[in-house]
C-alpha cells in the first residue's frame, strides 16, 4: 500500500536541496579555478554544463518551495 502524501516538511526538504546543490556548484567552481589549467577543455566543458543545470534545478527548487509556501 503506497504511503499518505505528507507535504509537511516538504519545506525542509527542498532546502536541503538547494542548500547541497549550491554547495555542489560552488565546489565545482572551486575547482575549476584552481585547475582550469590541468584539465582537459572537454572536462572544462562538462563541469561547467553539470553547474548549468545544477543552476536550472535550484530555480525549480527556489520555485516549488514557493509553490509550497502558497499551497
Amino acid at each position: 500500500m503506497a504511503k499518505p502524501d505528507n507535504r509537511a516538511d516538504n519545506d525542509v526538504h527542498l532546502q536541503e536541496h538547494i542548500n547541497h546543490t549550491l554547495a555542489n556548484l560552488h565546489e565545482t567552481e572551486d575547482y575549476l579555478k584552481e585547475h582550469a589549467d590541468e584539465i582537459t577543455a572537454n572536462e572544462k566543458q562538462d563541469l561547467e554544463a553539470k553547474n548549468e543545470r545544477r543552476k536550472e534545478s535550484i530555480e525549480a527548487f527556489i520555485a516549488e518551495k514557493r509553490d509550497e509556501a502558497q499551497g
